[in-house]
């Protein structure tokens, strides 16, 4: 599921939930609560977040295993 991808992608690049949710413009919490699965991550973040890591949405939801389209 995303939420797992979303959290590889953080840890993968040494950057802290603060710093992501600092980008999403939301609460660090909120964030946790996407990158835990307990809350459906919105569309507008997920794109932010493919614009933030510079990969495909499909990657982030787990759609494909090729992180940039080729």
């Amino acid at each position: 599921m995303y939420f797992r991808k979303i959290r590889e992608l953080r840890e993968d690049n040494d950057i802290s939930q603060k710093e992501v949710a600092n980008y999403l413009n939301i609460t660090q919490q909120q964030y946790s609560l996407y990158e835990s699965g307990k809350r459906t991550i919105p569309v507008d973040l997920v794109i932010m977040l493919t614009k933030y890591y510079d990969v495909t949405s499909d990657y982030i939801l787990g759609l494909s295993k090729k992180p940039k389209n080729e």
